[in-house]
């Protein structure tokens, strides 16, 4: 497995595929239907925030993304989201949106995302991810990394355990569960010391 930053333009529709596999469930309702969200994603993905794994012949295994104050892997905005879905299409989104938006911190290091692809899962790629986005995050001057996992995802979770992370707290969706369709997200947080 070869762990890479960035991601060569032909794995583009792939990544978007795969986010989309990953994050559907939870965006379908505000970014469906499904291609016009493979539209959007392709569109906006910005390798400068990926960290990829690949097999030695070149296949995609996983990708996991990272938020700094500069962007994130799946970025965009109300322009982006015209294009794509019209300009009032993109103005009642990017309100619901907004309600999932996390700010970067100064100390802790945001994972943004992590998707491995359905042949490839349970052989290690998103452990190896994992600690790629902690070495990213050691290298740039972080002692900590975050994320957030949805309730839903429970495999997810279980994953970040293993690796180390620690929840610090859960904030309940309320009445927009309806809309994302989960219930709650926990924020988690892993010591790199």
């Amino acid at each position: 497995m070869i762990i890479s930053s960035g991601f060569p333009e032909r794995d583009r529709a792939q990544i978007a595929a795969l986010y989309w596999e990953a994050f559907g469930q939870k965006l379908g309702r505000v970014m469906g239907p499904r291609d016009r969200a493979l539209q959007f994603f392709e569109a906006v993905l910005d390798p400068a925030h990926a960290i990829c794994a690949h097999t030695a012949n070149g296949d995609l295994l996983g990708v996991a993304g990272f938020k700094t104050h500069t962007g994130a892997l799946v970025g965009g905005g109300m322009g982006d989201l015209a294009r794509v879905y019209g300009w009032v299409g993109a103005m009642w989104r990017v309100a619901l949106l907004a309600l999932l938006e996390r700010d970067t911190e100064n100390d802790r290091f945001l994972m943004d995302g992590i998707f491995v692809a359905p042949a490839a899962r349970g052989q290690g790629v998103g452990t190896a991810l994992l600690d790629a986005i902690a070495d990213k995050a050691r290298s740039r001057g972080h002692s900590e990394v975050r994320l957030d996992v949805i309730d839903t995802n429970p495999r997810a979770r279980a994953l970040y355990e293993r690796q180390g992370f620690v929840a610090i707290k859960t904030q309940d969706l309320g009445v927009l569960r309806h809309v994302f369709r989960f219930d709650s997200a926990t924020t988690m947080v892993r010591d790199l010391c």
